[in-house]
């Protein structure tokens, strides 16, 4: 046995029995219906494991009813569009099957959705042309991105020295199932005790965080990247911009660069697992005083209230 296999399985011993495992009972929605978690399975020969071809939306569900069903669709059939994948439901069939889903796992109260869709089996090799059968997944089940203590503290986040990927090389307003470059840069934010990473593009302009949207505070005024500068259109973030106006509060896309950050009065990010979450600290800097802003806080309270009254 080499050092290297018995590292490995020390680290496996010291692991919580069942760290890694879905939740028993869950069902699964793959290909044309609903099936235990066991049965839920893609051929080896699909590319989206193959390549990380396909894509996917993260969606929250509320009181039994998905939150911003339409939006999350419509972005998901824009995302297929433009990696020129054909979807095999139309999105009246792709509702149904997560209201489906849900009832499948009982899902009455708030939960989250997990909808992928693949490529499909296929030669090896990275042609589209021979791929077939592109394969829908939806995983319903509770999702907690942090603890609740970090929304009483807020966020410390770091700059992560790996660029967000170029608007022609990979767009991240396509919700890809390549997200290699995000979970670099969530790693190194962990190697040094970080909760998150910030992600600058290639000319130093910042874009977001590794799984969510960034706002800053400055002088009573919102401010938040531009779709030019290399982000996701976030649902949530949208939300976040007409909560805030009507608090009438000025509300900007522009450019910002890592000092715009250092010196906000306030910085949150938004994600459809994260909601609203402060960000107190980037790279050893305290943000404002180091506590979660007022301005932040009522907006939070704002989209609980608009979240529930949906």
């Amino acid at each position: 046995m080499t050092t290297a296999t018995v590292e490995v399985e020390r680290k496996v011993e010291t692991m919580p029995e069942n760290a890694f495992a879905p939740r028993p009972g869950l069902k699964v929605w793959v290909g044309e219906g609903v099936v235990p978690v066991e049965q839920a399975v893609v051929s080896v020969f699909d590319h989206a494991l193959l390549y990380g071809d396909g894509i996917f939306e993260g969606i929250r569900v509320y009181r039994g009813r998905i939150f911003k069903e339409q939006e999350h669709i419509q972005r998901f059939f824009e995302s297929a569009k433009v990696i020129r994948l054909n979807l095999p439901m139309t999105t009246e069939q792709l509702s149904r099957a997560m209201y489906d889903t849900m009832r499948a796992n009982g899902v009455t109260g708030d939960g989250y959705i997990r909808l992928v869709a693949t490529r499909g089996v296929g030669a090896l090799g990275i042609s589209i042309r021979r791929t077939a059968n592109p394969s829908i997944i939806i995983i319903v089940d509770k999702i907690s991105l942090y603890p609740a203590e970090v929304y009483e503290r807020g966020l410390h986040c770091i700059i992560s020295s790996i660029s967000r990927n170029h608007v022609n090389a990979l767009n991240p307003r396509i919700k890809s199932l390549n997200y290699l470059n995000n979970v670099l840069a969530k790693a190194e934010a962990q190697a040094v005790g970080a909760d998150e990473a910030i992600m600058l593009g290639l000319d130093g302009h910042v874009c977001e965080c590794t799984g969510d949207n960034i706002f800053i505070i400055s002088r009573g005024e919102l401010h938040t990247p531009g779709r030019w500068e290399g982000i996701l259109e976030g649902i949530t973030r949208g939300v976040v911009m007409e909560l805030a106006r009507k608090r009438g509060m000025t509300v900007s896309e522009t450019s910002l660069v890592r000092h715009d950050l250092f010196i906000a009065e306030e910085c949150f990010a938004t994600g459809t697992a994260a909601e609203i979450v402060p960000i107190t600290e980037i790279s050893g800097i305290p943000i404002g005083n180091g506590k979660p802003g007022r301005i932040t806080k009522q907006l939070m309270e704002d989209f609980a209230t608009y979240r529930n009254a949906g």
